[in-house]
């Protein structure tokens, strides 16, 4: 268990408590400084009013004026003192002998300083008397004809001030520890809140989830991306912007944003659902599975994984290919050995002739075939290719045959896609024609015809098979990634072909259609390119 001190709770609360801290006391300094010069102002000018008061009342003047034969002046000071509250008021002549005083001692004697206020003003400031430092003001007390004839001095001693301002700041100190108070709730109840949202984890803990998170995401040939409850990107490593061909951005993205519309934004959006699912973009054949996240049974997004199966269907297809090839040798092996076995049979029977005739007829009849598509391809890989998936097909049953209006010269499939395009479509068009039920139990079971053209620019190639065809209203979806009417066969992945003939002819700039009447036909066009020297 975390230390106190390292605790998300107690460091938020530590903040806290130090932020109002600082905040009070920087604010209780000003305020009090504010307070003191506010009950300083308020305190001169309070003694300003009661000396200007004082000496404009005749009576006072005229005792002051005679030397107060009658003793009043001192009397009256300490009336005034008492009633207004202040520390001391003192009342002097012209010649600065004070006739009252809060000490009887000093009333008779003069004042050290000079008497300002003969001048007729007000005089106002902080002051150091006898009594100690004082708010003070002097006013002149002046005459029937206006004539000063001495002063007034009255004072508020700073202790007096203090008592109000230490009244003050009780209030003040209560408000800080109410402000402290709430403070401290505030913090706890943040930390209670972000502990929530956080599910717990302290700091130090989050640091090394992130480090661990960075060093797996990225560490990993596996593409990762995920999603958050809103639909935008908050994960994204390397290899899923390799996959993605996500060049730059994408965290805090939304998916619509980054990934175009089709297949692959279907399955990361969750709108395709399923395991497993096969995605097909312009470089990579991708497998991807979509998870949604929970945590505290809450669903904050989804991951999704991201597998680049390009190399291995590429090689699983060439492994069924090659397995076709071989079972299709082992027939022709089998098939061959009893032909032998009839020529054996007739040369030990003496039926030399008959044997001949035999031989002549098995050799026309493998070299038919063979003879009438090189006659119409001049491309020896194209030929190869429909020699070996004629014996393919026919080991199920199956007549690939090449149309006789069928001409493509050698050297004019140089960089075109026609062999994958080629090969994926007869494929494809084989299935079709040997699982269809409705032949099952017939011989041949169907056929498949290919045509191949050229123009003076254009390369056309249609594939039309004898099968079951496909439905009209599912014409437009047997070219996207993961459709197909064929259970899996094996490890190689269904739905994939169409879509790699698709991504090929699009991407070599051509267009492929798909049509049904009698059985399915395609029909791709692709732009011709001619190799320099070729005839």
């Amino acid at each position: 268990m975390p230390r106190l001190g390292r605790t998300l709770a107690a460091r938020i609360l530590v903040a806290v408590l130090g932020i109002v801290v600082v905040t009070l006391a920087v604010g209780f300094a000003l305020f009090a400084r504010l307070t003191s010069q506010t009950a300083d102002t308020r305190a001169v000018e309070q003694a300003s009013g009661i000396a200007v008061t004082l000496g404009r009342v005749p009576q006072v003047a005229q005792a002051v004026a005679a030397g107060d034969p009658g003793h009043v002046l001192p009397a009256l000071g300490a009336q005034v003192r008492a009633s207004t509250g202040a520390s001391y008021v003192v009342l002097i002549d012209r010649s600065g002998r004070r006739y009252s005083h809060p000490n009887p001692a000093l009333v008779g004697r003069r004042i050290e300083e000079p008497v300002v206020a003969l001048d007729g003003r007000v005089h106002t400031g902080i002051d150091e008397g006898s009594l100690g430092r004082s708010a003070n003001a002097r006013a002149p007390i002046v005459d029937a004809a206006g004539r000063p004839v001495g002063e007034v001095s009255v004072g508020i001693l700073e202790s007096e001030v203090g008592v109000r301002l230490t009244a003050e700041v009780l209030d003040i100190a209560l408000y800080a520890g109410i402000a402290l108070a709430l403070g401290v709730a505030a913090s706890l109840l943040l930390a209670r809140a972000i502990k929530r949202v956080t599910f717990g984890v302290e700091p130090a803990e989050i640091v090394a989830l992130v480090q661990e998170r960075e060093a797996m995401l990225h560490g990993i040939r596996e593409g990762v991306l995920a999603v958050d409850a809103k639909g935008a990107i908050n994960v994204l490593n390397d290899e899923a912007r390799r996959l993605l061909a996500i060049e730059a951005g994408g965290i805090g993205q939304r998916v619509e944003e980054v990934i175009p519309d089709g297949r692959l934004r279907g399955i990361v959006t969750g709108q395709v659902e399923g395991v497993d699912l096969v995605a097909v973009t312009d470089e990579h054949l991708l497998v991807l599975n979509r998870m949604p996240v929970l945590v505290a049974g809450r669903n904050v997004g989804w991951v999704v994984t991201i597998r680049d199966r390009t190399e291995l269907e590429a090689l699983v297809r060439q492994l069924d290919s090659v397995e076709g090839l071989s079972t299709a040798l082992r027939a022709q092996e089998h098939e061959f050995s009893n032909r032998l076995h009839v020529l054996s049979v007739l040369l030990e029977l003496g039926e030399v002739e008959e044997a001949m005739g035999y031989s002549r007829e098995l050799q026309a009849e493998t070299a038919l075939v063979s003879e009438e598509i090189r006659a119409r391809v001049g491309s020896p890989v194209v030929a190869a290719l429909l020699l070996a998936k004629t014996t393919v097909a026919a080991e199920r049953d199956v007549v690939v045959r090449l149309d006789p209006t069928s001409r493509l010269e050698a050297g004019r499939d140089d960089d075109l896609p026609l062999v994958t395009v080629l090969g994926n479509l007869i494929d494809n068009a084989v299935d079709a024609v040997a699982d269809d039920p409705r032949t099952a139990g017939t011989h041949p079971r169907g056929e498949v015809v290919v045509r191949v053209w050229c123009t003076a620019d254009t390369l056309e190639l249609t594939v039309t098979d004898s099968g079951p065809g496909i439905p009209e209203d599912r014409l437009a979806d047997v070219f996207l990634d993961g459709y197909s009417t064929k259970p899996p066969r094996g490890s190689m992945r269904r739905g994939v072909g169409l879509a790699l003939v698709h991504r090929l002819v699009t991407r070599a700039g051509g267009t492929i259609r798909a049509s049904s009447a009698a059985g399915a036909t395609f029909e791709v066009h692709l732009p011709l390119h001619v190799r320099q020297g070729a005839p």
